[in-house]
């Protein structure tokens, strides 16, 4: 390995056709290269897609009522029913599993904008009436002041917690704490500000809500023993698809709905759906692997075509060789140690090459909404120049196993 008449010898034969040398090298390099940068930029999606549910509890789901399908204890097809202040105590009392059960209402229905003022500034901001565990659930922390507790709904005080845009629309450089706003005519004093915890915005952008007490909504905005829908979040272990299947149940003989009404409850459940990005990027993960590893046995199976060429070349000089007394391993190693070299110094420049990509397009957009951080991991680079070094000593067998059968006195006579 460290014979330095080999290495000589070795760069002797690489350089006497530097083209070939180079495009040979160039295939492998390129192989790596794609690897490295479609790793690098798939785990820079994921950063930003999964990133997104930073602040989401992802063991969670909704669930809110619609219109019924099917006629059930004498009550016709499309009845519209809600949920209401009893389900809330029902719920939490029957079924087991559930770690927050969240009643959520929301003024204007879903997504709808509400004029809210503070002196001669109006804005249009989503109000939503919500209990003090909702703080755990929702993407959002408390940047200033506090966010609602448990004496604010039992006293039903006119209090508000404003998200930093509202701040920004409203109050501008004012300080917000211990002001009143106005929404549609009802003073509420603000009593904290939010700021959302990651760049998703599920059910609107989080920076632009007003959270209300629970019952304060429920008297001021004239919804009275209803509630809008529940965000349900399972405890560590238990499926909430599952919860979330009881709670239906539940509800439905509660309600007077048809057991096999499937769309009489509209649900999203929060954990499927990050189930399903997980295995998404699981598979881009290995598309990449695919695809850059079939580049590289391309790229070793051109290095090893040339290393047969370059036997057929050097046939008479092996035969002198073995005329002298090199012995087999000494030819075959010298085979393999050349394609190991080409290999070698192809794939560091190639991942060189490759990491210098992703780090440029990390600095360039590295935390914009679509692609955020893209990184190679040091192990994979690693595992994956391994990778490279076996196809390349694979590569140099065949070759290296053609020399050694070649014999000094056919060496010595061919042209």
């Amino acid at each position: 390995m460290f014979d330095r008449d080999r290495w000589a010898e070795i760069w002797q034969t690489l350089s006497r056709n530097k083209l070939r040398s180079f495009l040979t090298m160039f295939g492998v390099g390129w192989g790596i290269f794609m690897l490295t940068v479609m790793l690098g930029m798939g785990k820079g999606l994921e950063n930003a897609v999964l990133g997104g549910f930073e602040g989401f509890a992802t063991n969670s789901c909704f669930i809110w009522t619609m219109p019924t399908t099917k006629p059930y204890a004498g009550f016709k097809q499309g009845r519209f029913f809600s949920f209401d202040n009893e389900d809330i105590g029902i719920i939490r009392r029957n079924v087991p599993g559930i770690e927050i059960c969240s009643p959520q209402l929301q003024l204007g229905g879903w997504q709808g904008g509400n004029n809210v003022s503070y002196n001669n500034r109006i804005g249009a901001f989503s109000i939503y009436g919500c209990e003090q565990e909702a703080i755990k659930v929702e993407a959002v922390r408390v940047s200033t002041g506090r966010f609602l507790n448990k004496a604010d709904l039992l006293e039903e005080r006119k209090v508000a917690v404003i998200g930093k845009e509202v701040v920004t629309q409203l109050f501008q450089k004012e300080e917000p704490i211990g002001k009143h706003i106005r929404i549609n005519g009802v003073y509420f004093q603000v009593i904290g500000v939010t700021e959302k915890k990651s760049s998703a915005q599920m059910g609107g952008n989080p920076d632009a809500k007003i959270y209300v007490p629970f019952t304060t909504f429920q008297k001021a905005f004239n919804s009275l023993n209803r509630v809008h829908w529940f965000t349900i979040v399972a405890e560590p272990g238990v499926d909430v698809a599952e919860v979330e299947k009881k709670i239906r149940a539940l509800m439905a003989r509660k309600h007077k709905v048809d057991p096999e009404d499937e769309s009489a409850f509209g649900s999203w459940n929060m954990q499927q759906f990050y189930g399903m990005m997980n295995m998404l990027f699981v598979a881009i993960a290995g598309v990449s692997w695919t695809v850059g590893v079939f580049s590289l046995i391309a790229g070793c199976i051109g290095i090893g075509n040339i290393m047969l060429v370059s036997i057929n070349e050097r046939t008479k000089e092996i035969g002198i060789r073995r005329s002298l007394g090199a012995t087999p391993r000494a030819i075959t190693g010298q085979i393999i140690q050349e394609a190991l070299t080409l290999i070698f110094v192809a794939g560091y420049f190639g991942l060189l090459a490759g990491v210098g990509v992703v780090e440029g397009i990390n600095a360039f957009a590295g935390d914009a909404d679509f692609l955020k951080n893209p990184s190679v991991n040091i192990k994979v680079a690693l595992v994956a120049f391994i990778v490279l070094l076996v196809f390349g000593l694979l590569a140099g067998l065949l070759p290296a196993m053609r020399a050694m059968r070649i014999k000094a006195v056919d060496a010595l006579r061919a042209e």
